[in-house]
């Protein structure tokens, strides 16, 4: 149905880990390694953004806003796609699958932007999102320009379909879906969490 690029962001400084989140080794595989397999079944290619360091064959896109955080990565990535819609997913979320990219883009459509799952506690999921390069990329660059670094508030310019935690239930895993892993003590509940229930 498209003709889509992935996009992992890994320009974050891991501070409350205390290292490279995206080096992390779950389940046999780095985190990038798994959300690349996984982003590799619904895109043409996968890069990743912001990379400090060479990180296996993945091309790297370099940030154009340092200091930008997530909002900065998602624009460095909708402007080096070449297609019209582009996935861009952030490194620290292992437990992402192809299904869930599969039933998130089936949600695409030409009246949107960008779809955009919501978590389970309600709130929006911009950095597992599926995004429409000409539209969002024309409101990012008028929201860097003043100031702003939340992806919540291009969420709040374009037209996103947002996907309920409901329509998302089904699939397996789907609780697990947005586990966010920031700190040592989140690693290790992943783990538990990997080994109840794969």
């Amino acid at each position: 149905m498209f003709d889509v690029e992935g996009f992992i962001l890994v320009g974050g400084a891991s501070r409350r880990m205390g290292r490279d989140k995206a080096q992390l080794v779950f389940d046999g595989q780095t985190f990038i390694e798994r959300i690349a397999g996984e982003l590799s079944a619904v895109a043409s290619s996968v890069s990743l953004v912001g990379a400090r360091q060479p990180y296996g064959s993945l091309r790297n896109i370099p940030d154009l806003h340092m200091q930008w955080g997530a909002l900065g990565g998602i624009h460095a990535a909708l402007s080096a796609t070449k297609t019209d819609w582009a996935w861009v997913v952030a490194c620290d979320l292992p437990f992402v699958t192809r299904e869930l990219f599969e039933r998130l883009q089936s949600f695409a459509g030409d009246a949107l932007d960008a779809v955009v799952p919501v978590q389970s506690d309600g709130r929006p999921q911009p950095v597992c999102a599926f995004y429409r390069r000409e539209s969002c990329l024309r409101q990012i660059e008028e929201l860097i320009s003043a100031g702003e670094h939340t992806p919540r508030a291009l969420l709040a310019k374009v037209r996103p379909r947002y996907v309920e935690s409901s329509e998302l239930g089904d699939l397996p895993n789907a609780e697990n879906f947005f586990f966010n892993v920031n700190t040592p003590e989140d690693f290790e509940a992943a783990a538990r969490r990997l080994n109840s229930d794969f």
